[in-house]
């Protein structure tokens, strides 16, 4: 059996005993967002369901089992486990709810792929990411396929002849 407690803020904190384990999981929501941590300890079969008590640190969780109370303290979405009581400090009870299981979160969908991009034109210059290229006034980029007989110079951006030997506007060796 499972048990949960709300702990205000759009926490909750769930307790389950399979077995030898007591699993505690913390559940937030929030508009547009859900997370969730689970934490398996060996503590025991419990005899009884647990105590819940919420302090200024954190909550503290009494478990009891055949060989005795586990304490439980959670702080954050720090859990850890202790034979001994967490001390004089021992908080207000929280009522706990019996309900049929931890909750679980539903499966993310996966990521649709991008939808190709249109060309985007401002004023004079066109912009097409899809074959990657961009012309501005008689200024031309291509990534990936080339121009056909011509080309740019890649020190200063003049255009160039495929059959040119040196850029005629900055003299830089094209072989």
């Amino acid at each position: 059996m499972a048990y949960q407690a709300d702990l205000g803020n759009g926490q909750k904190i769930y307790l389950e005993n399979r077995g030898t384990q007591t699993y505690v999981t913390l559940a937030s929501s929030s508009s547009g967002q859900q997370q969730q941590s689970s934490t398996g300890i060996e503590t025991g079969t419990w005899t009884q369901p647990p105590q819940l008590t919420q302090t200024p640190s954190g909550v503290n969780v009494e478990v009891f089992t055949q060989d005795g109370s586990r304490f439980i303290q959670v702080q954050g979405s720090s859990v850890s486990v202790s034979v001994q009581s967490p001390g004089s400090d021992r908080g207000d009870a929280l009522p706990l709810r019996q309900t049929s299981n931890a909750p679980t979160l539903p499966p993310i969908e996966p990521m649709q792929p991008m939808q190709p991009m249109q060309p985007m034109k401002m004023g004079d210059m066109e912009m097409n990411l899809n074959s990657m290229e961009m012309r501005m006034g008689d200024m031309e980029m291509r990534m990936g396929k080339s121009t056909p007989n011509r080309s740019f110079c890649p020190q200063c951006g003049a255009k160039i002849e495929k059959s040119d030997r040196f850029c005629s506007a900055c003299g830089y060796s094209l072989s």
